[in-house]
């Protein structure tokens, strides 16, 4: 069961998985990780021609996501991909970072004008 759970999407390069006498590149892996159980949910490999963006649609497909919170970094920052995430049923904490200055922006907008008359 994981309704309630945090579930943190990430890419890592899977150290030692390469091979340079063939020529092959290290394996990047797109992985579902379940923070209060330690259990990984599940993995996609990501092509090797590609990024990202690309794995996390195949990678959510997989998953039983309903009543959890999925957590990205600012790579899954995507309509498409925000999308997804509530067609599963499950909330979503995406990361903007400042090179993506008109999205922060408009979420800094979005705070401010939610604090006026407020006391701190």
């Amino acid at each position: 069961m994981t309704a309630g759970e945090v579930i943190a999407i990430d890419g890592k390069t899977l150290c030692g998985s390469d091979d340079k006498t063939c020529g092959k590149s290290a394996l990047h892996v797109v992985s579902a990780f379940a923070s209060s159980n330690s259990l990984c949910l599940g993995q996609v490999a990501v092509d090797s021609k590609s990024n990202e963006i690309t794995a996390f649609p195949q990678l959510l497909y997989l998953l039983i996501l309903q009543g959890c919170i999925v957590t990205l970094d600012a790579i899954g920052f995507q309509k498409s991909i925000a999308q997804a995430i509530q067609d599963k049923k499950a909330d979503y904490v995406l990361k903007v970072k400042d090179n993506q200055k008109e999205h922060k922006g408009k979420i800094e907008k979005l705070f401010h004008s939610s604090d006026q008359g407020r006391v701190h």
